[in-house]
């Protein structure tokens, strides 16, 4: 995975938590922007696995052996889905080959049938949201990183590790977040 610096927040781009952000919800944390305008913005955790298989989690749905992902803390009641279908009727692209919601009656027969495969799709329980503006601000204050994306990225193998992954593959500078101790206290 190669990831690139990136200036100014758009849809399609990787926040990386600051190492020092305490926040609990967003701590060491790698977001998926999937909309940013002058509405506010939305987007997943890639990197915080429940502890529950998704048919755990989710009813109505054939059988799937995948986990399910905590995308953040607004609407934990709702289901949202990453993938790589562009057949998927009504989903929209965030970046080439990687694409948000779609039928959902669609993505469960392509489910029942094997079209899908766990390393093709991401279920997220809530998201991540922010007001207008409010995102930019906390950019400002240097409380995000901002990467290019990547399908890798979204799919990681390695989830609990996405967040020191993306930090080094962003170079020297970066890199030395990665080992940054979560508590400096302790050292």
């Amino acid at each position: 995975m190669k990831t690139t610096i990136v200036k100014q927040a758009t849809k399609g781009n990787l926040l990386v938590s600051e190492p020092f952000l305490n926040d609990p919800c967003f701590k060491r944390t790698v977001v998926l922007l999937s909309e940013h305008n002058e509405e506010g913005s939305t987007g997943f955790i890639l990197n915080k696995p429940t502890d529950m298989n998704f048919n755990d989690g989710v009813t109505d749905f054939p059988d799937f052996n995948a986990p399910l992902y905590f995308g953040g803390p607004v609407n934990t009641d709702t289901l949202h889905y990453l993938h790589q279908f562009s057949t998927i009727e009504n989903a929209k692209e965030i970046i080439p080959g990687l694409f948000w919601g779609g039928e959902i009656e669609q993505i469960k027969m392509m489910m029942d049938t094997g079209q899908i495969k766990p390393g093709q799709i991401r279920f997220f329980v809530g998201y991540s949201g922010w007001m207008p503006m409010q995102l930019n601000s906390e950019i400002r204050e240097k409380s995000w990183i901002i990467s290019s994306a990547s399908v890798d990225s979204a799919f990681s193998t390695r989830p609990k590790m996405l967040w020191a992954e993306v930090l080094r593959s962003m170079g020297k500078e970066f890199a030395i977040l990665a080992n940054f101790p979560e508590d400096p206290s302790l050292n």
